[in-house]
């Protein structure tokens, strides 16, 4: 039998964590997995104030434990499906990593076009890291669009 960890759980609402845990107990029995319900976390993203509310979620003779936020690539998730602490800490990595590199950006040498490919390399990254899981909204996306 082999053995799952890190197994995260994500829904709009409590019925479709629930829908989704079960899929997952069926395929575990389909495919002789055994999956650690102490491990096995699960958390409603929604702005939703009541799809928030605290629920238990059992099946078959797994009960999983809610969390609020977990970090996930990388990225701290939060339960209210807000990513602004997450942008900002980005952002701080970002101006880290550029006053790292301070020296070499505000000398005459390297080239503009050099300056430009160090930033898009090795700053840029630091502060996009994990983007791909943010869900932004129209403010957060337009405050982002200088970088």
């Amino acid at each position: 039998m082999v053995s799952v960890d890190d197994v995260k759980i994500f829904g709009g609402s409590v019925r479709t964590v629930k829908e989704k845990a079960e899929a997952l107990v069926v395929a575990r029995k389909e495919k002789r997995l055994e999956v650690n319900g102490d491990k096995t976390k699960y958390m409603v993203m929604s702005r939703d104030q009541n799809a928030r509310q605290s629920h238990r979620i059992r099946t078959d003779n797994s009960s999983f434990e809610k969390v609020e936020e977990f970090k996930y690539f990388g990225t701290t998730l939060r339960n209210q499906n807000s990513i602004q602490e997450e942008i900002k800490t980005r952002l701080k990595s970002g101006k880290a990593c550029y006053h790292k590199e301070q020296k070499c950006m505000s000398s005459n040498w390297p080239s503009n076009n050099l300056k430009s490919t160090i930033y898009g390399t090795i700053i840029l990254p630091f502060v996009l890291y994990g983007c791909e899981t943010w869900s932004l909204t129209l403010r957060e996306e337009s405050g982002l669009s200088c970088i």
